[in-house]
């Protein structure tokens, strides 16, 4: 449903109004918060980071991810944003040995304080994914045979 609604906004831009006269009048907005409207931040760091009221540093401009860092007085966090989502799976796997809350969207994560991730949220939209939660949920060590 959310994937629906983030598409939404894409399909009511390229279509004109119901009786087929697109008269260029600008859309009517209103001031719902990201989550209250269904719709998740793009995954581009400086977008997000806009969205967050943060002035974004580059730190890392690679293939495979982008990370900006956000200094703010409420506390610092970190965008990273993936040109596609089995990149941020992969992410999401080995920050998964440290444990911990991020905040996850289409392409993108938050690495931020606990207590900052529900004001993110409000912001950019997305969910907050407990680590530790995923690692305790398996055994580390599979169960062998059973000894007769």
């Amino acid at each position: 449903m959310v994937g629906g609604l983030a598409l939404l906004p894409l399909a009511t831009a390229c279509g004109g109004d119901e009786d087929g006269d697109a008269k260029g009048k600008p859309a009517e907005t209103s001031a719902m918060s990201a989550p209250s409207a269904g719709v998740v931040a793009p995954a581009k760091v400086e977008v997000i980071a806009g969205l967050t009221g943060c002035k974004v540093k580059i730190r890392t401009d690679a293939d495979e991810l982008r990370e900006g860092v956000c200094d703010t007085a409420d506390g610092d966090y970190l965008i990273t944003t993936f040109p596609a989502e089995k990149y941020k799976l992969t992410w999401l796997d080995s920050a998964s040995m440290y444990g911990g809350k991020y905040l996850v969207g289409p392409q993108w994560a938050i690495s931020a304080k606990p207590k900052m991730l529900e004001t993110l949220r409000t912001k950019v939209g997305g969910t907050i994914e407990d680590l530790d939660a995923a690692r305790t949920a398996a055994p580390a060590v599979p169960p062998g045979p059973k000894a007769s």
